[in-house]
C-alpha cells in the first residue's frame, strides 16, 4: 500500500536516470565534447509523477576516457577543462590529481620542447651531475614498464629525468659544434641555438670552470723556461739575468698547477657529464693535452741549482703515459676516417696534440733516453705534416673553420719550434735539421704579427694563456739560435721575442687578475658544453624522431610475417595517410 509523498519528504527524495552517452567517429567528436564541458551547461531531468513539479538541475559526469586517441593539444586542453570543471563543481573540497593523457605508452606531462617549463628547468643542473648518470644506468637495469602505465617521474623533457639523461650522454656530433657555436674558441652559442641549462642564471662554479684554464700553467710555465734560458745562454749573458726569477716564475706555475688540476678534478667527480661535453668539443679535446705538457714544462724548467744533471726516468713516465693514450685515442680517430676524422674536426688547436710529441722527446734527451725522445719525435712529425697540410690547402670538401677562430692561428708558430728545440736537445747542436725547423716557425710569426687584424674585437677569455706558449717556444728556439750563429742580429731577434713574449704574458695575468677578484667576470657560463645535439633537440623532436623509428619497424615486423598482398595494402593505406596529411 502506498501513499503519496507529502511536501516535507518530497525535497530529499532522489530519482535516478540512467544516461549512456554515445560518442560518434567522426572528427568533430573533440570539438562537441569541448564544447559541452567549456560551456559547462546544467542537464535538467524532470521528476516523475511523484514528484511536487518543476525541474531538478543536475551536472552531467564527465567523461575521463576517450573512445579513440586524439591529438596531444587537444587532449590536454579537454583535461584542462576537467580539471576546472573538478574544482568548482564539490565546492572546493576535491583535490585536483595530476592527469596524464596516455600517447603510446608515455606522457610528455604539457611539457614545452626545450626540456620541461621554465620553472623546472631553473636552476636544475642536475643532467650534468655525476650522480644523475649513475641514477640512469641503475634505472636502465630495473624491469621495463607496462606499455600503457603512465610515468611522471621519467617523462621525457622532464629534467633529471632518465629521458633528459639519454639526450645528454649521447655524444653530440663534432659539426654539430661547428654549427651551434662561434667564438675564438667556439664557446659562444649562436642566437638560433638553444641549450639545456638556464641562460638567465649564474651557473655553479666547476660547471664554469674550463679545460683552457690550463693553459694558464702553459703559460707560466713556458716562461720559467725562457727566464731559465736566458739566465744560463753564453749568447745572452750581456743581460746579465738573475737567475731568481727562473725560481720565481716556476714557483708560481707550480702553485698555479696544483690549483688548477685540484679544480678540474672536483669537476670531473662531481660534473663528469661536462668533462664528456668538453672532451667531444673539437677545440677543446686537444686541451686535454695542456695539463701533462705543463707538467712538463716545469720538469724541463727546475731550477738547476735544486736537480742533478739527469732527471729520474720515471717523471718522464709519469707524464708521457696519458699524452700517449690520448694520441692513440684521437690520431686513430683521425687515421680511421670516421665522423671525427682530421679533414672534419682540424683547427689550429690541433697543433696542441702534436706538441705534446716534442715536448716528451725534450724532457726524455733530459732524464738521458735518447732513443724514446727519437721516437716521439718522429710521431709527432708524422702526424705535424699531416696537420700542417689540412689546415693549410683547405680543400673544397673540408667544413670552413669560422673566421672568430682567427686568434688560435698562434699554434702554428708552437709545433715547428719545438721541434727545433727537441732536436737541439736530443742530438747535442743546432744543425741544419734544427735550422729548416726554426726557420719555417720564424717565417710563420713574421705572417701572423703582420696581420693585426686577426687580433681584434675579441674580448678577454681565459684560453687566450693558450697562445703565449707558441711565442715563448718561438723565443727559446731563437735563443738556440743566437748560440749556433752569434751576432748582432741573432742576439737582437731572440732579446726583441723574448720582451715580446713575457710582455705578452705580463699583460694576461694583471687581466686575468682584474677579471677574477675585480669584475669576478673570469669565468662566465660554458655555454658550449650545454648545446643540444640536433638542431631541434627538444622533447617534440625526440619524439618525433622515436614514432617514426617506431613506425618503420612495424612496417618492417609485418612486411616479414604477413603475405604479399597484405604488405601491399599497407603501402597503399600509409601513402594515402600521408596524402591526406599534405591537403
Amino acid at each position: 500500500m502506498t501513499s503519496a509523498p507529502s511536501s516535507s519528504s518530497s525535497s530529499t527524495e532522489h530519482h535516478f536516470v540512467d544516461i549512456h552517452p554515445v560518442l560518434s567517429d567522426g572528427n568533430d567528436n573533440v570539438n562537441r565534447l569541448r564544447e559541452r564541458q567549456s560551456s559547462n551547461t546544467a542537464v535538467k531531468f524532470r521528476r516523475g509523477s511523484g514528484g511536487g513539479g518543476g525541474d531538478v538541475a543536475r551536472t552531467q559526469p564527465q567523461m575521463s576516457t576517450f573512445s579513440r586517441q586524439i591529438s596531444l593539444e587537444s587532449g590536454m586542453a579537454v583535461l584542462n577543462m576537467e580539471k576546472k570543471n573538478v574544482k568548482g563543481g564539490s565546492n572546493g573540497n576535491t583535490k585536483e590529481e595530476q592527469r596524464v593523457l596516455l600517447r603510446n605508452g608515455k606522457s610528455l606531462g604539457g611539457l614545452n620542447v626545450a626540456g620541461g617549463d621554465a620553472g623546472q628547468r631553473k636552476g636544475d643542473f642536475s643532467i650534468f651531475r655525476t650522480k644523475s648518470t649513475l641514477g640512469a644506468r641503475q634505472n636502465s637495469l630495473m624491469p621495463l614498464r607496462k606499455e600503457n602505465e603512465p610515468d611522471l617521474t621519467h617523462g621525457e623533457g622532464v629534467p633529471g629525468s632518465t629521458g633528459a639523461d639519454e639526450r645528454v650522454n649521447k655524444s653530440v656530433p663534432a659539426g654539430r659544434y661547428f654549427a651551434a657555436l662561434r667564438g675564438p674558441e667556439l664557446d659562444q652559442v649562436r642566437d638560433s641555438e638553444d641549450i639545456l641549462l638556464p641562460k638567465d642564471e649564474v651557473w655553479p662554479f666547476l660547471l664554469r670552470f674550463p679545460i683552457g684554464c690550463f693553459g694558464i700553467c702553459l703559460g707560466l710555465g713556458s716562461q720559467a723556461i725562457l727566464w731559465g734560458a736566458l739566465a744560463s745562454s753564453p749568447a745572452m749573458a750581456f743581460l746579465r739575468v738573475s737567475p731568481y726569477i727562473n725560481i720565481a716564475l716556476w714557483l708560481l706555475a707550480l702553485v698555479i698547477l696544483v690549483s688548477v688540476s685540484v679544480t678540474y678534478t672536483l669537476k670531473c667527480i662531481f660534473y663528469f657529464e661536462a668533462i664528456r661535453r668538453e672532451y667531444f668539443h673539437p677545440v677543446r679535446v686537444n686541451f686535454f693535452f695542456a695539463p701533462w705538457i705543463a707538467c712538463m714544462f716545469l720538469a724541463i724548467g727546475t731550477p738547476p741549482r735544486w736537480v742533478p744533471k739527469h732527471l729520474h726516468p720515471a717523471i718522464w713516465c709519469a707524464f708521457i703515459a696519458p699524452v700517449f693514450v690520448l694520441e692513440v685515442k684521437i690520431y686513430g680517430q683521425w687515421l680511421s676516417g670516421g665522423k671525427r676524422r682530421l679533414c672534419k674536426v682540424a683547427n689550429p688547436s690541433s697543433h696542441l696534440s702534436v706538441v705534446g710529441n716534442f715536448v716528451g722527446a725534450i724532457l726524455a734527451a733530459k732524464v738521458g733516453w735518447g732513443e724514446a725522445g727519437k721516437f716521439l719525435w718522429a710521431v709527432g712529425l708524422a702526424h705535424y705534416v699531416c696537420v700542417f697540410v689540412t689546415l693549410y690547402q683547405r680543400l673544397p670538401t673540408n667544413e670552413a673553420l669560422p673566421k672568430e677562430l682567427h686568434p688560435v692561428y698562434s699554434m702554428f708558430i708552437a709545433t715547428p719550434s719545438a721541434a727545433s728545440i727537441a732536436w737541439t736537445t736530443i742530438y747535442g747542436k743546432f744543425d741544419a735539421v734544427s735550422t729548416t725547423f726554426y726557420f719555417i716557425a720564424l717565417f710563420l710569426y713574421c705572417s701572423l704579427v703582420v696581420r693585426i687584424n686577426f687580433f681584434r674585437g675579441f674580448k678577454f677569455s681565459v684560453a687566450w694563456w693558450s697562445y703565449t706558449f707558441p711565442m715563448t717556444t718561438a723565443s727559446l728556439a731563437t735563443i738556440k739560435y743566437a748560440e749556433s750563429a752569434p751576432c748582432f742580429v741573432s742576439r737582437g731577434l731572440a732579446l726583441s721575442l723574448s720582451l715580446m713574449s713575457s710582455t705578452m704574458v705580463s699583460l694576461l695575468f694583471v687581466s686575468t687578475l682584474l677579471h677574477a677578484f675585480v669584475w669576478r667576470s673570469l669565468f662566465p657560463n660554458d655555454l658550449a658544453i650545454a648545446i643540444t645535439k640536433s638542431r631541434n633537440g627538444g622533447a617534440k623532436a625526440h619524439g618525433k624522431e622515436k614514432k617514426a623509428d617506431r613506425k618503420g619497424y612495424d612496417i618492417k615486423r609485418w612486411a616479414k610475417q604477413s603475405p604479399l598482398s597484405l604488405v601491399s595494402s599497407i603501402r597503399k593505406g600509409n601513402s594515402a595517410d600521408k596524402d591526406s596529411e599534405v591537403k
